[in-house]
C-alpha cells in the first residue's frame, strides 16, 4: 500500500513539474530570435498524454490487486472449512476405532476367562474320574520296579496343570497308558495332525510312565500281520510307522523341557534296556534295505535313529554303522538334528561325499548348509554338476532313433531335475550366485512341449463309433475325449500322507543341540559300494525334501 501511495503522489506532482518546465522553456525562448510556441505545444501534449496513460494503467493495476486479494480471501476460507471437516472426520474415525478396539479386547478377555474356567473344570473332572482307576494295560516289570521314581514327575504335573486345549482325550489316553487307542485316535484325527502333534508332549506329562507308553506304541512297527506286504506300498503300515516316529519325537520334546533329574526318572535303566532290545531287534532288518531304494526317505532307518536319540542309547552302537544309515534318511526333516543328537556331526563330510557320488546333489547341498560345510562343498558347483549329469543321462544316444515315449521320459527327468534345483536355489537364497531365470525359461519350454505332445496324442487317437439307441446302424462320431487317469477314485487310506511329508530345508546348527556322546572315528563308508546314481534310474521329484 505504501508503494501505491508513493506512485500516486509522483503522478500528482506531474502538473507542477510541467509548469516548471514551461517557465524554463519561456526563458530559453526569450534568448532566441525565433519563437518556439509550436514546439512547446507539442511537448505539452506529449507529457499530458503520458500522464493520462499512467493514471489509467495505475487504476487498472489497483482493480486487479483488489480482485486478487478477494480471491485469496475466499480460497483461505475454503481451505479452513475443509481442514475443519477433515479434522472432524479424523476425530470421529479415531473415536470409532477406539470403541472397536475396546470392544475386541473386552471380548478376548471374556473368552479367555471362559476358556480357562472350562479347561480347569475338565481337568478337575478328569482327575476325579481317574482316582483309584486301574490302568488298562499291565505294566512291565521294570516299570513296576521304578514306579516310585515318578513322584517328582507327578508333583510337577500337579503344580503345572496339564492343559490340552483342543484334544483333552489325549490326556485320558495317556493316563490310561493305552497305546493302541492312542494310535487309533491319531489315525482318526489325521486331518488335524499338526495340532495333535503340538499337544502330545503336554498329554504325555499326564502318563504314569511316558517312556514306557511310547515304547508300547512301537509294538506294531514290524507287524506280523503285515509282514508279507511291501511296506513301501501299504498305506496303513506307512501311517503306523509315521505315528511311531512322531510319538518318539514328542517324547523328545517333553524331555527337552524338563530338568536333568526328572529326565533321569523318566528314562531309567530299565527303560533304556527295553529300548536297546527293540533297537537290536530292528537293526538286522535294516541290513536288507537298499540305500537308494527309498530316495533318502526310509521310515525304518529314521525310526531306528530316532529310537537311539530319544532314549539315549546311541553309545551302544557303532558310529560307522549309524553313519551308513544317514543317506537313507537324507531327505527327511529331522536328519540334521538326529545327526547332532547322535554325535555324527564330524561324520557329515563323508556322508555328503557319498550323496554326491550317488548323484544326490540336492541332499548334499542341504546337509552342507545345515552343518556349515559350504566351503568344502560349494553349493552352486554341486547344483550345476547335478544338472550336467542329469542332462547326460537324459540325452538319448541317437536322437534320430529315440521313440516318442523315450523322449517324453527324458524330458520328464530333465524337468524334475530343473525344478529341484530351482527350489534348492530359492530355499538357500542363492539367486545372486546362480540366477534362476534361464532355468525357469527351460522349465517353461519343457512344460509347453509336454502339453503340445499331450494334445497331439489326444487328437491322433481313433474316434470310437457308438451304436444308435435303436440298435441299428451307428450314431454320429463324437469328439474324442482323453480318459481321465483319476476316473476310478482311489480308496481313502487309513493313514494318508502326513503333514510333515513336504518340502523342507534342514535347519542350521545351533548352540543348544544335544552334545556328542560318542567318539569321532573316521567315516569309513565307501561310495564305491552304491553304484552309479543315474545308472539305477533314481531321480529327484519337484517336492524334493520330506519330513
Amino acid at each position: 500500500m505504501e508503494d501505491n501511495e508513493s506512485v500516486a503522489m509522483l503522478m500528482d506532482s506531474t502538473s507542477s513539474k510541467i509548469a516548471q518546465l514551461q517557465k524554463a522553456f519561456a526563458e530559453l525562448e526569450s534568448h532566441r530570435a525565433i519563437t518556439l510556441n509550436l514546439k512547446w505545444k507539442q511537448l505539452e501534449e506529449h507529457f499530458q498524454g503520458l500522464q493520462k496513460s499512467l493514471k489509467r494503467r495505475f487504476t487498472e493495476l489497483e482493480d486487479q490487486e483488489k480482485e486478487y486479494e478477494t480471491k485469496i480471501t475466499k480460497a483461505q476460507e475454503i481451505l479452513e472449512k475443509r481442514e475443519a471437516a477433515v479434522m472432524a472426520k479424523e476425530k470421529a474415525s479415531l473415536e470409532g476405532l477406539q470403541e472397536k478396539r475396546d470392544a475386541a479386547v473386552s471380548a478376548i478377555v471374556n473368552a479367555f476367562q471362559k476358556h480357562r474356567k472350562l479347561s480347569s473344570a475338565e481337568v478337575v473332572a478328569t482327575g476325579e474320574e481317574q482316582v483309584g482307576a486301574p490302568f488298562v494295560k499291565e505294566k512291565p516289570s521294570d516299570v513296576m520296579a521304578t514306579g516310585n521314581n515318578f513322584g517328582d514327575v507327578k508333583k510337577t504335573s500337579e503344580n503345572e496343570s496339564v492343559e490340552v486345549k483342543s484334544y483333552p482325550e489325549l490326556v485320558k489316553l495317556c493316563q490310561d497308558m493305552d497305546s493302541d487307542r492312542l494310535h487309533k485316535f491319531i489315525s482318526d484325527n489325521r486331518k488335524n495332525l499338526a495340532a495333535i502333534k503340538e499337544e502330545i508332549p503336554l498329554a504325555l506329562k499326564a502318563a504314569a510312565d511316558p517312556a514306557s507308553l511310547v515304547l508300547d506304541s512301537l509294538d506294531g512297527f514290524y507287524s506280523m500281520e503285515l509282514s508279507n506286504l511291501d511296506g513301501k506300498k501299504d498305506s496303513n503300515l506307512l501311517g503306523l510307522r509315521r505315528t511311531c516316529i512322531m510319538l518318539m519325537e514328542c517324547l523328545s520334546v517333553l524331555l527337552t523341557n524338563l530338568d536333568r533329574t526328572t529326565v533321569s526318572n523318566i528314562i531309567t535303566e530299565g527303560v533304556k534296556q527295553r529300548a536297546k532290545a527293540i533297537a537290536e531287534n530292528w537293526k538286522p532288518k535294516l541290513d536288507d534295505l537298499d540305500v537308494d531304494a527309498y530316495n533318502g526317505n526310509s521310515l525304518e532307518a529314521h525310526a531306528f535313529l530316532q529310537l537311539l536319540a530319544t532314549f539315549g542309547i546311541d553309545s551302544d552302537f557303532d558310529q560307522a554303522d549309524l553313519s551308513k544309515l544317514i543317506p537313507m534318511v537324507s531327505r527327511r526333516r529331522q536328519t540334521a538334528e538326529l545327526c547332532r543328537a547322535l554325535g555324527l556331526a564330524e561324520k557329515m563330510p563323508g556322508v555328503i561325499t557319498v550323496l554326491v557320488n550317488n548323484g544326490r546333489h540336492i541332499d548334499a547341498v542341504n546337509l552342507a548348509f545345515a552343518f556349515e560345510l559350504t566351503e568344502q562343498f560349494p553349493p552352486v558347483s554341486l547344483l550345476k554338476s547335478y544338472l550336467t549329469e542329469s542332462n547326460k543321462v537324459s540325452s538319448p544316444g541317437k536322437s534320430g532313433n529315440s521313440s516318442p515315449t523315450v523322449q517324453c521320459e527324458v524330458n520328464e527327468r530333465e524337468l524334475s531335475a530343473l525344478k529341484a534345483v530351482i527350489k534348492c536355489i530359492e530355499d538357500h537364497m542363492l539367486e545372486e550366485q546362480y540366477p534362476v531365470e534361464p532355468l525357469q525359461k527351460r522349465v517353461l519350454q519343457l512344460e509347453k512341449a509336454k502339453e503340445d505332445k499331450k494334445r497331439a496324442t489326444e487328437v491322433s487317437k481313433p474316434q470310437p463309433k457308438r451304436p444308435r439307441a435303436s440298435g441299428v446302424g451307428h450314431g454320429p462320431r463324437v469328439a474324442n475325449v482323453a480318459m481321465d487317469k483319476n476316473f476310478y477314485a482311489r480308496m481313502t487310506d487309513r493313514y494318508p500322507q502326513y503333514m510333515y511329508d513336504r518340502a523342507y530345508v534342514y535347519p542350521g546348527p545351533t548352540d543348544n543341540h544335544i552334545p556328542s556322546l560318542l567318539g569321532s572315528a573316521a567315516y569309513t563308508l565307501s561310495p564305491a559300494g552304491h553304484g552309479s546314481f543315474f545308472g539305477n534310474g533314481f531321480q529327484y521329484q519337484a517336492a524334493a525334501y520330506l519330513h
